[in-house]
């Protein structure tokens, strides 16, 4: 039998509201997302499941030093 293969990827979202409250919540750089310029938070507390059919747009590089920070964040590796 081969390796089953899921054709779901954990994520986390991304949101233009900062909660300080929050320890998950992670600065992304300036013009990450959308508008140049515009601040962006990526909620890597709060992972959710999604199809991979999802991922319709490539968006663009993550920033390898916010990689470091988030990775393994919610049991990804």
């Amino acid at each position: 039998m081969g390796p089953v293969r899921s054709h779901r990827a954990r994520v986390a979202w991304i949101t233009a509201k900062y909660d300080d409250r929050r320890a998950g919540v992670i600065p992304l750089p300036p013009g990450t997302v959308g508008v140049q310029g515009r601040a962006s938070f990526l909620e890597a507390d709060r992972p959710a499941e999604v199809s991979l059919w999802e991922f319709r747009t490539r968006m663009g590089v993550l920033d390898p030093a916010v990689w470091d920070e988030v990775k393994g964040l919610g049991g990804g590796g």
